[in-house]
């Protein structure tokens, strides 16, 4: 190991090394003494050059903390290696994980994110949509809140490919999305293996299609009469959904699975107010995996992980796949949600 190496300047015909100023491809040439050029091809893996002299090379670069200029990459390869990721999500409570998921992927591969919330302004969105193309990135990602609102316009016809994640793109474009159907099948057979059966569903709003995919997956399961209440994304409708529960006649819900964490909360702190002990005498499960929802509430809540961050890797993947001019087969995939157990699930005896 080279420990403690300096970049190299000339005194009076002597070599010295002066600490901490920035390594230079000239330092890398004269330490694995190799020309400029040859250090240069090596790094960019251009000329020819035999294998034993590029790993040498690659291997001084490393060891004494050399790093390409950006600029004279971009000259070189043409590229920004830059992208950028534009979200309608004011809060980051989707987009958060799903860019931390590409910068693990593009942080790999030397290349940088500018994250753009618009705030669902066309306005702001076409000013950091124009922003981005003077800065010449080589792609972008658009990032939505909800599956059945159609991207900006804007994203039509674009000089760079674009990659849609938590976001259904037109057809000829790649397409990431959390499975709601399959994650509200899991959310069911968790509860089923452990013995409940009457399991009632409440859910966000019925024009979210999210909300109706996981209404499908749990009537699949369930059964197609199965009791779905529609209502706010909210823990206060969890509050009034339990209000109307327990107004009914008849025998009552053994289980409780909800459409989204904030609303699992409300229908927890409900049922405590009714005396009603979650796990002991009634289950619930939520839906996103909120953890600062999830793991606060008393007790903490069991809850399908819509897996974002993988989401996120998968859009990272694509996008790095496009911008080198690589084939992506096109369409919607949807990725396969995970179950986090935690203590609002019990076993019915």
């Amino acid at each position: 190991m080279m420990k403690g190496f300096c970049t190299q300047v000339e005194d009076d015909g002597k070599s010295s090394f002066v600490p901490n100023q920035r390594r230079t491809i000239r330092d890398v040439a004269a330490v694995a003494g190799v020309s400029i050029s040859t250090a240069s091809n090596a790094l960019n893996d251009t000329g020819r050059i035999n294998a034993k002299t590029r790993e040498r090379v690659r291997l001084v670069a490393k060891e004494i903390g050399f790093r390409p200029s950006a600029v004279a990459r971009s000259l070189l390869s043409r590229r920004s290696h830059s992208i950028g990721i534009l979200t309608n999500d004011t809060y980051g409570r989707l987009t958060l994980p799903l860019a931390a998921g590409v910068s693990e992927v593009l942080l790999d591969h030397g290349v940088s994110a500018f994250l753009c919330p618009t705030s669902n302004d066309p306005r702001l969105a076409q000013l950091y949509l124009e922003a981005l193309l003077d800065k010449q990135v080589d792609g972008l990602i658009f990032t939505g809140t909800r599956l059945d609102l159609q991207p900006p316009e804007i994203l039509a016809d674009l000089p760079i490919p674009v990659v849609h994640a938590f976001s259904e793109g037109p057809p000829d474009r790649v397409s990431f999305v959390p499975d709601d159907e399959q994650g509200a099948r899991l959310a069911v057979e968790h509860l089923q293996s452990r013995g409940y059966r009457r399991i009632v569903h409440v859910t966000g709003q019925s024009n979210y299609l999210a909300a109706r995919r996981r209404a499908d997956g749990f009537r699949t399961l369930v059964g197609s009469d199965a009791e779905v209440l529609f209502g706010d994304w909210t823990e206060e409708w969890g509050h009034e959904a339990v209000g109307l529960l327990f107004a009914r006649p008849g025998p009552r819900a053994q289980a409780i699975f909800c459409g989204s964490d904030e609303i699992a909360r409300g229908v927890i702190d409900a049922l405590r107010d009714r005396g009603v002990d979650v796990p002991a005498n009634m289950a619930v499960i939520g839906f996103d995996n909120w953890e600062v929802v999830a793991r606060q509430t008393r007790p903490p809540l069991t809850t399908i992980d819509m897996e974002l961050n993988i989401l996120g890797r998968k859009a990272g993947e694509a996008i790095l796949a496009l911008t080198r001019g690589d084939h992506v087969r096109p369409g919607v995939f949807r990725l396969p949600c995970s179950l986090v157990s935690r203590a609002s699930c019990g076993i019915r005896m």
